[in-house]
């Protein structure tokens, strides 16, 4: 064949479809290059895809999109080869092949920015033929006068031909003009770059410069395409071009069809002809390699690969509209207490053998060992009496057992033991001994029982492998020889501090406290363990669960040994670990409330396989060795550590290794990989096969050594990594890797029922995975989750792989978000809020009752719409969207906190774990999360909103100057009760909202967000406290470092300015008074007036507290559209009269007693008191007349709903007199110095309005004392989350009375719970110690409604107090008006709660604004 057509491969788009049709339907390429069949049917024109191009680095790279096939024409024995142009004319040669076959060639003329098409007709031929750029017909070759056939191909303007312009040189030529630019960053049209490059190049080719001038020019290199044909061709070989092409498209295609680059392409011909000169140096002919080829029976190592980063373009996936609320997953909660049965445990005859055992043994016991062996037992004993080791056996076997056993001087090794060792009876074998068992009774135990006792008087020997005959069967631990240690060392002492376990399933705990010295022999050993204890977990819940979770997570944080002198073979650790991860995934399957924690135990353990992949550890890294030449030094000490055990240092190892390699051979980088993952030189020291030596490779290894460690890496990650993204979507997707030599093979299948376009998309993920822009990877990423997500609660053999694909997408939307951090750095609060809702879309994905989550994402997509609408609120809003999710998040980590932290706390007493690692353990845990990832996002935000919201750093909730010295406690109801002796400000990282200022403080600073109508906060102004909310952490840090020091703050309307003063100012400040000398309140002791329940109309001063006479007052002085609710009361005495009654002599007795010991300082009486009150039995007097009165004001009366019900009223009235005694009321009294005893309490008694919102008014504004503007909060349900100790905050308004019909919004809600009740009754405290003029007694005492409230987690994004703002609008300015109503009224300021239901205000109780 001529050099003008035989030494150049043709460019994939002048190939027929047919060749790429026909090879796909062989298992191997039967041919590709130049090789074209013949066939009666061939197919139509390849379609070609577009070009499109990505910078990479400093290079551009082609990317050509996967060929499609077209349908089938029929075209009789044709074929026809597309240049990129379409046909305009023709130009036809004929031949004449024999005497029967005529071969015509149709050459098409191009037009400008057309295609050419060559169209070869063969007629009268019964056979195929194939086209060689020539003809082949069996053994006989077709030629045209003893030479090759020439078609000359019409000629045209250059500019024309896109083919005349090697694609390699249009990708420099792009990458000039975009370094020439700037190199920015290209928009979709890049394409438009790329294509103006080539015209470029073909502008420079019309003018006579050659493709070598041009690439000399471009490249200032020699002739890349002579060294690039020398390359191919290959001077050194004598394989032809056309084979080696061939077999480089094979190997192209079994890789995945990857996006080569030009560099890449050259390095694959070269692999292709080694391959091919292997085939010679065999022997074989060429015609035989042609054949082998065609057959697909050339040897490749090429294994299919995923396709690797792409850089550019950064294509976006169009993400799936779907309903958030599909994410929902939500559980009952289940109190966490483990299950203690009451039944004492019977212990088996074996545990009573050994508790009688170990009491008559000689010498400390050193080891104890109790073994399953199915339904039966064998217990281990070793101790050591002086100078010498005792080892007692014994076991339930029916059948008579022999053990078969041997010393070991290193762990695991069989030696004979000496004669001096044998028991009678003993037969001496090759390196180990057999000695039978004898059976006995014991203690009347119907039980018998075989046992045996060995004594070795050599202290050389470390343990003791053994294995059992019984039966006829050989019995061993879990397919290994049992292994016991002569030196363990008792573990007791460990025991000591380990606490109660409170809060954690001890006795599992305790289990595998015991079995650590077992597990710590290697993986297998602890995997089969755990696997072996995932019955008694899953039987204990949550806490069971929580318990094997904390042990696998100290064994990953290396806070346990690894391996401990036992060598193991990989496949075994792999099969140990695909044990337990298969009971896993059963439990996943059956248990779905305790997904989420199981998720957490499947991430810190490798998948596992079937034996396979574990095996090829040990084996592929002698080939590895072998292949390469690197047989000793670090590679062989590496190894030496492979056989004995591998672990998951060996995955960072490799990864070391390729970076090493990477970087040119530079051994810090080698170290810094290391190191980074916590190995140290050390650590590589401690292994039983230590790692003394540094990797020394030389140059000609590199290529070789990257290729094969990369595919090792795979198999170690496909063991230890179940985690990792590719090895995850490799296992999901499926791949095979053929043996080589002793190397066992893998074939892992697709998993079946994957979504349509799932593979497609994980493709995209991965070449994406490292793009430093990240929110397009974000969007595939949880695009894949969510088409995920459906599958993994579907029934599915390989489910686990599913979970860890899961994991593994979680992980890298964390490790993106990180990465992403720097593309945030001056980004716009539209894209930073984006993202907070991508990753806590991500969050949802990963966590169980994630509802408040799902309400929080909603709120961040509503956010975005106000913020790409422009609204005005639109800052506000999120701020308190980005405040509730905060508070989601302290949720979660507390209940992490909760559930894992004691379970560590124990185990790690009992294992000797580093106190560091303990007390840091749930801490760390929620780090590796992405809960962390969307802190740190918020944390971005949160100045943002407020400085676009005019926010500022502070909330003051009470503007009073202060002076004082820094305290910092991490709660204020940790302190409430305590007296300061100087005047003190306090910085509390926790304030709830019903705490109680402590005596001394003159101040409260606090990140936390308590309502600035909570009772802590109306306390805090009535006490003339600075109270204030800090939002900058910078700020709130650098007061907290000034603990100790006398501060001075200077509080506005909405800023704290603060400073550092000199102890001799404090005498001249304000709030210097001693705040120990208030004067004391005098109280009038109220008496009983004869009636046990009484009518609004009767509410008087001395019958009934100040709540119940102003509600009363309020009735048809108001404007008609304030609704008050109906009330009768039990007046003052009521209580001190049931309690003298006879019905409750016992009771009265019981509580004198109790109320001495509170006299004389016993605080804890206040509990048993109020106990005490609720023993309390109802005068049958107090019941009729509370019935009469209720009936006759048109209320109902529980008693009619039956028996029950009235117990239900009696029981809250109870709570309602027992609540004087609550701690918080009773300090607050004493700090007063009021009498308690002499404090009554009379019960309101109003019906429930089942609120749509409650709402607390000041008529004065709190915060700046303006009286000319009412300021008013609102929660969603009932009142109580608004006063009570209900996280987030509340929508809070201002009107001036000038206006009240321009309510203005300060805030919007950021509570997640809601409370509603069905119709009932509730019973509020109404005292005489409430109101009194200096004293803020208010929400010290409790309301109680005769039924339990419903707690439910609020949506925002469908309420229309948020989202439609005409209601709002209505709704504000009605409570608004109500407030300004009453406040005239009353002519003074007033606190005033109220609810609105069904559009309608009512008015519960009013009182003076304090």
């Amino acid at each position: 064949m001529s050099n003008t057509i035989g030494n150049n491969l043709p460019h994939q788009s002048l190939l027929s479809p047919t060749v790429l049709e026909n090879q796909s339907r062989r298992n191997s390429s039967t041919c590709i290059g130049g090789n074209t069949f013949f066939h009666p049917q061939a197919n139509s024109l390849i379609h070609r895809s577009p070009i499109s191009t990505e910078f990479h680095g400093n290079r551009l790279t082609l990317q050509k999109k996967k060929l499609q096939m077209g349908k089938q024409r029929a075209f009789s024995r044709s074929i026809q080869a597309v240049f990129a142009a379409e046909l305009s004319s023709m130009r036809t040669e004929k031949f004449n092949l024999d005497q029967k076959i005529e071969l015509q060639v149709d050459v098409g003329l191009p037009t400008t920015g057309s295609a050419s098409v060559v169209n070869i007709q063969v007629t009268n031929s019964s056979d195929s033929l194939l086209l060689h750029w020539g003809a082949i017909d069996g053994r006989k070759e077709y030629k045209h006068n003893g030479g090759n056939f020439h078609v000359e191909l019409p000629k045209t303007d250059s500019r024309a031909l896109n083919v005349s312009v090697p694609e390699d040189l249009v990708q420099v030529q792009a990458y000039l003009r975009w370094e020439r630019k700037g190199k920015q960053i290209y928009t979709p049209e890049k394409e438009k770059e790329y294509e103006a490059a080539r015209m470029e190049l073909l502008e420079e080719i019309a003018r006579g410069i050659s493709i070598q001038d041009l690439r000399t020019r471009l490249t200032n290199k020699k002739d890349t395409s002579e060294s690039k044909e020398q390359v191919v061709s290959g001077s050194k070989s004598n394989i032809p071009d056309d084979l080696v092409q061939i077999q480089s498209y094979i190997r192209w295609e079994r890789a995945g069809k990857p996006n080569y680059s030009p560099e890449q392409q050259l390095k694959e011909f070269e692999e292709a002809r080694k391959e091919l000169q292997v085939e010679l140096e065999k022997g074989a002919s060429l015609d035989e390699i042609r054949k082998k080829i065609t057959q697909g029976d050339i040897q490749t190592k090429v294994s299919k690969q995923l396709t690797k980063r792409s850089y550019f373009p950064v294509e976006r996936i169009q993400r799936k509209k779907r309903d958030i609320m599909s994410l929902l997953t939500k559980f009952a909660s289940v109190p966490m207490e483990e299950k203690i049965s009451s039944v004492p445990e019977v212990l088996s005859a074996i545990q009573q053998l050994s508790k009688a055992k170990e009491d008559h043994m000689d010498g400390p016991i050193m080891n104890k060992k109790i073994y399953k062996l199915a339904d039966k037992e064998l217990l281990v004993l070793v101790a050591k009496p002086s100078g010498k080791t005792k080892v007692y056996l014994a076991t339930d076997l029916p059948e008579p057992a022999v053990l078969h056993w041997a010393l070991s001087m290193r762990p695991g090794e069989w030696t004979a033991p000496p004669s001096t060792a044998l028991p009678p009876d003993s037969v001496s074998l090759d390196k180990a001994a057999e000695t039978k068992f004898t059976t006995s009774s014991f203690d009347n135990q119907p039980d018998k029982v075989q046992s045996l006792e060995i004594t070795i008087e050599d202290n050389n020997f470390v343990g003791m492998p053994f294995v059992l005959l019984s039966g006829g069967n050989w019995i061993k631990n879990g397919g290994s020889d049992f292994y016991v240690e002569f030196n363990t060392g008792s573990v007791e002492v460990q025991k000591m501090d380990a606490g109660d376990g409170r809060g954690t399933s001890k006795s599992l705990l305790d289990n595998i406290a015991e079995l650590e010295s077992e597990a710590q022999k290697s993986f297998m050993h602890r995997f089969n363990i755990a696997a072996d204890l995932m019955e008694q977990a899953t039987n204990a819940g949550e806490l069971g669960l929580a318990a094997i979770l904390v042990w696998m997570r100290f064994m990953a944080t290396r806070q346990l040994i690894w391996n401990k002198n036992y060598n193991v073979k990989p496949r075994e650790i792999s099969k140990a670990q695909d044990r337990l991860t298969d009971l896993l995934q059963n439990v996943y399957k059956t248990c779905p409330q305790y997904r989420e924690i199981l998720r957490m135990i499947m991430s810190t353990v490798g998948r596992g396989g079937e034996g396979d992949v574990g095996q090829r550890i040990r084996d592929e890294i002698l080939v590895i060795q072998r292949k390469n030449d690197c047989k000793g030094g670090m590679m062989e000490e590496w190894h030496q550590k492979l056989h004995n055990n591998t672990s998951p240092d060996d995955v960072v190892i490799c990864q070391a290794l390729i970076d090493y390699i990477k970087s040119d051979f530079d051994i810090s980088v080698y170290w810094k990989t290391l190191n980074d993952n916590g190995i140290t030189k050390e650590r590589l020291l401690s292994y039983d096969r230590a790692i003394h030596s540094e990797p020394n490779f030389r140059r000609d290894q590199k290529d070789g050594l990257l290729h094969d460690l990369g595919n090792y890496m795979r198999t170690l990650k496909a063991v230890h990594s179940g985690a990792d993204l590719e090895s995850a979507i490799t296992n999901c997707m499926g791949y095979r890797d053929q043996g080589e030599g002793f190397m066992v093979g893998v074939q892992i299948n697709p998993v079946s029922g994957l979504p349509s376009g799932f593979p497609e998309l994980l493709q995209y993920v991965l070449a994406h995975i490292e793009d430093r822009n990240v929110e397009a990877l974000l969007e595939g990423l949880l695009e894949a989750r969510e088409e995920l997500r459906p599958l993994l609660s579907q029934p599915n053999d390989r489910l686990k792989d599913l979970i860890f694909l899961d994991i593994a997408l979680d992980s890298a939307v964390r490790t993106a978000v990180e990465r992403g951090y720097e593309e945030l750095s001056n980004a716009s609060p539209e894209k930073i809020t984006y993202f907070i809702s991508l990753v806590i879309e991500n969050l949802a994905l990963s966590v169980d009752n994630n509802e408040d989550l799902i309400y929080c994402l909603k709120g961040w997509n509503q956010a975005l719409s106000m913020l790409k609408s422009r609204d005005d609120h639109w800052a506000v809003f999120a701020k308190s969207v980005l405040d509730r999710t905060r508070l989601s998040l302290a949720s979660k980590a507390e209940s992490y906190h909760h559930l894992l932290q004691p379970s560590a706390e124990y185990l790690g007493a009992r294992l000797g774990v580093d106190q560091w690692a303990v007390n840091m353990f749930t801490e760390e845990i929620i780090r590796a999360g992405s809960a962390a990832s969307l802190s740190s996002l918020l944390n971005r935000l949160d100045p943002v909103l407020r400085q676009t919201a005019h926010l500022g750093s502070w909330q003051v909730i009470s503007p009073v100057e202060a002076v004082g010295y820094v305290i910092v406690v991490d709660q204020l109801l940790s302190v409430q009760n305590i007296s300061y002796s100087k005047p003190t400000i306090l910085v509390a990282k926790s304030v709830k909202g019903e705490e109680e200022i402590p005596d001394g403080a003159v101040a409260v600073l606090t990140p936390d967000m308590p309502d600035v109508l909570s009772h802590v906060s109306v306390r805090a102004r009535n006490s003339k406290v600075c109270f204030a909310t800090c939002f900058d952490s910078n700020i709130l840090a650098d007061i907290q470092a000034l603990e100790g020091k006398l501060l001075r703050l200077q509080p506005t309307s909405a800023d704290v300015v603060y400073s550092e003063i000199k102890d001799d100012e404090l005498a001249s400040s304000t709030n210097s008074t001693d705040v120990s000398s208030v004067p004391s309140l005098t109280l009038v002791k109220k008496q009983f007036g004869g009636r046990y329940a009484i009518s609004s109309d009767e509410f008087k001063n001395e019958m009934v507290g100040a709540k119940s006479r102003n509600i009363a007052h309020l009735k048809g002085k108001v404007p008609s559209w304030v609704n008050i609710p109906t009330s009768v009361a039990l007046p003052f005495g009521v209580f001190e009269t049931v309690l003298s009654d006879n019905l409750n002599e016992a009771v009265a007795k019981k509580l004198q007693v109790l109320k001495r010991e509170l006299d004389e300082g016993n605080f804890s009486a206040l509990g048993e008191i109020r106990n005490t009150v609720l023993e309390l039995s109802a005068p049958p007097q107090l019941v009729k007349e509370l019935k009469e009165t209720m009936q006759s004001s048109g209320m109902p009366w529980p008693g009619d709903e039956g028996a029950q019900r009235w117990e239900q009223a009696w029981m809250a009235i109870k709570k309602v007199w027992a609540s004087k005694w609550n701690e918080r009321a009773y300090f607050s009294t004493r700090k007063v110095k009021l009498d308690h005893d002499y404090l009554c309490m009379a019960v309101l008694v109003q019906e429930i309005i089942n609120a749509d919102y409650a709402f607390v008014i000041h008529t004065t504004n709190p915060s700046s004392g303006d009286s000319s503007e009412i300021y008013a909060e609102v929660v969603k349900g009932l009142g109580e989350t608004l006063v009570g100790a209900y996280p987030g905050r509340a929508l809070s308004f201002i009107c001036k009375k000038n206006d009240l019909n321009s309510p203005q919004v300060l805030g919007y809600p950021s509570k997640p719970i809601g409370l509603f009740i069905r119709r009932s009754i509730i019973f509020r405290s109404d005292s005489n110690g409430e109101d009194l003029e200096g004293y803020a007694g208010a929400g010290l005492y409790d309301s109680v409604p005769m039924d339990e409230e419903d707690k439910v987690v609020l949506d925002y994004s469908s309420d229309p107090l948020i989202i439609d703002s005409k209601f709002r609008h209505s709704i504000l300015s009605s409570i608004a008006r109500a407030g300004n109503a009453i406040e005239d009224l009353y002519g003074s300021a007033q606190d005033i709660e109220g609810v609105a239901k069904d559009g309608k205000i009512y008015v519960v109780q009013t009182r003076p604004q304090m």
